[in-house]
């Protein structure tokens, strides 16, 4: 009777079965509508629904202002998150991202230095200040115009075929150099 008591009091500590804290009920009913993620039915995203799903996340044009939740989505692949109310974005643990498009919000700072799978980023149209892509060394798309950027250090970005940063506080030309096969960067 004492193991099966202390496997009860152990159970919900592993994961099994727990809801994920998710507190925008906008980004929520995203997440809760979409029977890929909710595989369940029900009215809540668990974790393990969470680290299994690989596929694509698009809540464009919620009215989104937390994405609180993202977090447990390990295995995530593709994020669209455009044109909501974020002023914070954490993707740190989307290890497995290869695109984000986080364009229209209210960043000011934006971390992908972990995300090194990722390919593809759009953050235009923010107010970010800091843009850390240091360690997305598969980036080949980088569009990051409309932002408060005084610098964008891309010298870890070999793969980096498209750049777009324009309407910062740093001359987006002087970064770029074009050569024969498209744009190089030293």
């Amino acid at each position: 009777m004492k193991k099966l008591l202390l496997l009860l009091m152990i159970l919900p500590m592993i994961g099994c079965g727990q809801n994920i804290n998710i507190p925008d009920a906008n980004f929520k009913a995203v997440l809760v509508k979409n029977p890929s993620i909710n595989t369940n039915g029900d009215t809540e995203i668990q974790v393990s629904e969470a680290a299994a799903y690989t596929a694509f996340i698009n809540c464009t044009y919620w009215g989104i202002s937390d994405l609180t939740g993202i977090e447990y989505f390990t295995a995530l692949a593709d994020l669209d998150c455009s044109n909501n109310k974020l002023t914070t974005l954490d993707v740190s643990n989307n290890i497995a991202l290869t695109y984000l498009s986080c364009n229209g919000n209210q960043l000011t700072t934006l971390d992908v230095s972990n995300n090194t799978a990722l390919e593809s980023l759009y953050c235009d149209n923010n107010n970010l200040t800091s843009l850390d892509v240091s360690g997305a060394t598969r980036l080949h798309l980088l569009f990051c115009s409309d932002n408060q950027l005084t610098s964008l250090d891309v010298s870890n970005n070999l793969e980096l075929s498209a750049l777009g940063c324009f309407k910062n506080k740093f001359d987006c030309d002087a970064l770029k150099k074009k050569g024969n096969d498209g744009y190089n960067f030293e």
